[in-house]
């Protein structure tokens, strides 16, 4: 009798950690510092040195390393001196860490719409939201692409707004010559395991205000003014707190596993780009609908603004079809994710920001029809059309 056999997993994800890490990380071991020390300043270094890449002789930001791009947002906002009762302009259509940074501040998100197109932060919205408790915009990269940082910037020059920048998508991000962290008065970025580099949890912020960055180290490392490696090396000195801090720094094992992926960043964005073109090509070929007009506000594939990291690959389902089909892909072994459900219908938030379904109907219409498909360097061609294949058959 023969078994039939289900074909392997298609993972919706895969790291591509390998010896140059893994070797970088055991050297780690054989030093005095594993935790804030020497690799975490080369690997800030490093980052801040590939955010000015091909720009000749421009000066790299302040790049300060963290546990995490969600204790980077509250940092990155404290620094700049939120505070309770401030208001910052955000968008529902991102994961909960971006709001969460301005709830454990004490100040309130005000959550504006995004652009059908894309899923990015609309500017007109945020031009309509400015009151007068708002101090900020703190626009998400979202899959990848960078929000419209030129029209954000005039709208923050004319009211004297900050901007935070969640680039958790990315560092590979580029628009109209605009990188992370270019106009923004600080960009924070994500190495939580599924993002392009990783180290399984991490983050960083850039800045080009030196003030800012010299904050950031104390918030980072519980409000000290001298870290243990400013320290060593000579007899002992006192150290002080000089405000309340956190433990939020980046330590050296992580930032060994970071350092050798930043010169292959830019050629594992390329494989991305390589995919996603694929998979535009093939599902317009096999799906007659995707070449013609949406059934709702938001196209059926994501359009395209600039240079983007491609960290996620996301199709809009029917509007009634989108668990459906999920269940389909899953069914078959293909893993996926739904990034995002528009995120003031999540029962905290919805209890605690009050916004009705019905309030934001574009990222609503996106978080209900929004599925991510597998999408990582190394997917194999094989993967890919079984992919398209479900999705195709169960369209």
């Amino acid at each position: 009798m023969t078994v039939s056999s289900s074909p392997p997993k298609v993972e919706f994800y895969r790291h591509q950690l390998g010896e140059d890490e893994a070797s970088s990380w055991r050297r780690v071991l054989d030093t005095l510092f594993l935790t804030l020390g020497p690799q975490v300043a080369a690997f800030e270094q490093d980052l801040g040195r590939y955010l000015v890449r091909d720009r000749d002789g421009a000066k790299a930001p302040h790049v300060v390393g963290t546990n995490s791009c969600s204790m980077g947002l509250v940092l990155a906002l404290r620094a700049l001196g939120v505070k309770p009762g401030d208001e910052i302009i955000t968008t529902p259509m991102t994961f909960a860490a971006t709001t969460n940074a301005i709830l454990h501040l004490g100040a309130t998100p005000r959550l504006v719409d995004v652009e059908a197109a894309t899923g990015l932060i609309d500017p007109e919205a945020v031009h309509a939201a400015v009151g007068p408790r708002t101090v900020g915009i703190l626009p998400v990269h979202l899959y990848g692409q960078l929000a419209d940082m030129k029209a954000l910037r005039a709208i923050a020059d004319a009211r004297g707004l900050l901007i935070v920048e969640d680039s958790a998508h990315g560092v590979e991000i580029e628009r109209d010559g605009v990188r992370p962290g270019d106009l923004g008065d600080a960009a924070v970025f994500s190495f939580y395991a599924t993002k392009n580099l990783t180290c399984g949890d991490g983050g960083a912020i850039a800045t080009r205000n030196t003030s800012v960055a010299e904050r950031l180290r104390r918030l980072r490392n519980h409000g000290t003014n001298k870290a243990a490696t400013e320290r060593h090396g000579s007899t002992y000195q006192h150290w002080d707190i000089t405000e309340l801090g956190y433990k939020g720094n980046l330590t050296d094992l992580d930032a060994a596993l970071l350092r050798p992926q930043i010169a292959r960043a830019d050629a594992k964005r390329d494989e991305r780009e390589i995919i996603a073109v694929r998979y535009e090509t093939m599902l317009r070929e096999r799906i007659p609908a995707m070449r013609g007009p949406s059934e709702g506000r938001a196209p059926w594939l994501v359009e395209r603004r600039g240079r983007s990291s491609h960290h996620l690959f996301t199709i809009h389902a029917t509007p009634s079809g989108r668990d459906s089909l999920l269940a389909k892909l899953g069914a078959a072994g293909i893993g996926t994710a739904v990034n995002y459900r528009a995120i003031h219908l999540l029962t905290y938030l919805a209890e605690t920001l009050g916004i009705e379904r019905g309030s934001l109907p574009v990222a609503e219409e996106i978080g209900d029809r929004t599925i991510s498909l597998p999408m990582f360097p190394g997917l194999t061609t094989e993967e890919q059309d079984r992919v398209v294949d479900v999705v195709a058959r169960s369209w």
